[in-house]
């Protein structure tokens, strides 16, 4: 005789019946989080003292261990700094560090090529189309400056590709937005090693020319212009990188 086994679980298998337990973060998280909420939303001012640890523990009722804890957290983050002699201070956020920490992340691996670019087309483009809109006669000398620079010093793949990144940065600049550099930094630098490679592989004729061109339509204050110009640089970059370096082993010229 048979018997029905419809309704039972596959050999080997459990029927998931129980959801899993959610683990709490631990106190000192929470206190941490609570310390950055009421920094943020009393809108604290750099180098504003904060209670003592003995007091802070007092106010969220838990013992010092917890607050240090939390304080180490906050002090990594660079939101609060220990000065001694006068206790916890509310630290500077220095834009160099947040550029920084993200080119890291992107230059650690963690993203490829395909992922920025998309992003750096999304911001470049804009960047570009703002410039046009707000830039300064010494925006625009700059920006003739490191282009010429860059002709001047298209034998040496280093220097070039120094230059190639710091025209896009004055770029960011010109839109009087101090942003708009601080995203660069973060993107700009971490594809300074392509920038090494398609130049010295042969991009070097093809990079200057479109950087004249987006110059050209910025300094003409033609911001619609001046955004297909980024779009069309970009899109070669991307188109010779993949057709020249991803497709092939890196040549003794692109890493000099």
């Amino acid at each position: 005789m048979t018997t029905s086994t419809s309704g039972d679980s596959t050999a080997g298998e459990s029927a998931v019946v129980f959801d899993q337990v959610a683990r709490e973060p631990r106190l000192s998280d929470k206190v941490a989080g609570m310390m950055l909420e009421t920094i943020l939303s009393e809108k604290l001012s750099v180098g504003d003292r904060l209670p003592s640890e003995r007091e802070l523990g007092e106010q969220f009722g838990v013992s010092r261990t917890v607050i240090r804890e939390a304080v180490r957290a906050l002090v990594a983050k660079g939101v609060i700094e220990v000065r001694s002699g006068s206790g916890l201070r509310v630290a500077a956020v220095e834009a160099a560090a947040v550029s920084e920490a993200m080119s890291l992340f992107i230059r650690s691996g963690s993203v490829d090529f395909e992922k920025v670019h998309e992003v750096r087309a999304w911001l470049e483009t804009h960047i570009a189309e703002l410039a046009a809109q707000r830039v300064t006669e010494a925006d625009i000398e700059r920006l003739r400056t490191l282009h010429r620079r860059m002709r001047e010093e298209s034998q040496d793949v280093e220097a070039a590709a120094r230059d190639d990144l710091e025209f896009h940065r004055v770029l960011a600049a010109a839109t009087g937005n101090e942003i708009y550099p601080l995203l660069m930094d973060s993107i700009g630098s971490a594809l300074i090693e392509i920038r090494r490679q398609n130049l010295g592989s042969g991009a070097m004729s093809m990079t200057l020319d479109q950087h004249e061109a987006v110059l050209d339509r910025v300094a003409a204050h033609d911001s619609r212009g001046a955004r297909q110009a980024m779009q069309d640089h970009l899109d070669a970059v991307a188109a010779w990188w993949r057709d020249n370096i991803t497709a092939k082993p890196p040549t003794e010229t692109s890493r000099q």
